[in-house]
């Protein structure tokens, strides 16, 4: 069989997204210091803060971050910098990692007042 012409193979390709939107419209949580946060955090072959162009770090308006990766990365590793991010601003109490969809992370706050709600019935 013929080799594929280059001799490398295709650049692996991630996107995620970090969808933000509810926590930003209520003034608890800033995007700019989350998109610094993750710039700083971020490790590509064992050196933090050092991305280059292997992976991209893009704020779309006060909503979302995407993160667009050339190497291999972890969905995985965005929800644990994004969990310590909120544990360093106290926000991990109110404000919970949740998967949207395949490559979309969300932040939500918890429902307080349905579980008090329960309670009071029981």
């Amino acid at each position: 069989m013929p080799k594929a012409a280059g001799g490398k193979a295709p650049a692996v390709k991630h996107k995620f997204v970090i969808d933000y939107s509810r926590p930003a419209t209520d003034g608890v949580f800033d995007g700019a210091d989350f998109e610094k946060f993750l710039h700083d955090r971020i490790k590509v072959e064992g050196k933090s803060g050092q991305l280059g162009e292997n992976v991209k770090i893009v704020r779309d308006g006060n909503s979302k971050i995407t993160v667009t990766s050339n190497v291999p990365f972890s969905k995985r590793y965005l929800k644990y910098l994004t969990k310590k991010f909120l544990k360093k601003n106290t926000l991990r109490d109110w404000i919970r990692v949740v998967a949207s969809s395949k490559d979309v992370y969300e932040l939500r706050f918890y429902n307080i007042a349905r579980d008090g709600e329960e309670e009071d019935e029981e």
